[in-house]
C-alpha cells in the first residue's frame, strides 16, 4: 500500500536516524498518527527549540544549554586534566562514576580513512588551543578500544609528544565469565593487571 506523500515524508524523516530502519520509521509516525494533538505539539515544540536552547560549550564541545557547560565552568574540578572523548554521551557516562574531576574535550569523530576522516576534519585545532589556554599537564585518552580509537589515540600522543598521555585501562569487565572472553580482551586484562 502506498502512504500519503506527508506520511511518506515522515517515515523517510525518522529513516535518517541512526539504527532506524524503514519498518521502525513507519512505526513512530504511526505511533504519532494516534498521539493526542498535544503530545504531538510538545514534541514538535521541543524539536523546534532544540537550536536555540542547546549550543556546543567553546571549551570541551559537549552540547550544553550554557557556554561555557557546567564542568568546563566548575572551579572545583582539575582543569590540568583533560580527557580526550569522542561523543558527549561518553562523558555522561565517565560522569556517572564519580571517579575523574579534571575537564573534557569531546572530538565529535575518530580518524577512519575508510571513510575520509583526517585530522582536518577533526578539531585538533580547537583542542591544542585549549590545552596551550588552560596549561594541561596530562591528557587522558578516553576513546574506544576499536581500529579507529587506536589510531586517534596513537596521533594524539604524536601531536602531544611533551605532554603525559594516558589511557583507559583495558580488560574483563566486571561480572563476565572468562569462558566468553575474547582473546584481546583477554590479553589487556594480563598485560593490565592489577596488584591485590
Amino acid at each position: 500500500m502506498k502512504y500519503p506523500a506527508y506520511i511518506q515524508e515522515l517515515i523517510n524523516l525518522f529513516g535518517k536516524f541512526p539504527s532506524v530502519g524503514p519498518k521502525t520509521a513507519e512505526r513512530y509516525v504511526f505511533y504519532l498518527l494516534k498521539q493526542a494533538p498535544q503530545q504531538i505539539q510538545a514534541l514538535a515544540s521541543a524539536l523546534d527549540e532544540l537550536p536555540d536552547k542547546i549550543k556546543r560549550c567553546s571549551q570541551c564541545q559537549t552540547y550544553s544549554s550554557n557556554n561555557p557547560c557546567e564542568i568546563c565552568a566548575d572551579k572545583n574540578r582539575n582543569h590540568q586534566l583533560l580527557c580526550i572523548i569522542e561523543r558527549s554521551q561518553d562523558q555522561s557516562v565517565i560522569e556517572k562514576s564519580q571517579q575523574f574531576n579534571g575537564t573534557y574535550f569531546i572530538l565529535g569523530g575518530l580518524l577512519n580513512t575508510l571513510e575520509n576522516i583526517g585530522p582536518e576534519q577533526l578539531p585538533f585545532k580547537e583542542l591544542r588551543q585549549l590545552i596551550k589556554d588552560k596549561e594541561i599537564k596530562e591528557l587522558i585518552i578516553g576513546l574506544n578500544f576499536n581500529l579507529e580509537g587506536e589510531s586517534t589515540a596513537l596521533y594524539l600522543k604524536k601531536i602531544f609528544p611533551d605532554l603525559k598521555v594516558t589511557r583507559l585501562a583495558r580488560g574483563l569487565p566486571a561480572g563476565s565469565d572468562l569462558e566468553y572472553a575474547d582473546e584481546l580482551t583477554l590479553a589487556n586484562a594480563l598485560k593490565y593487571r592489577n596488584t591485590l
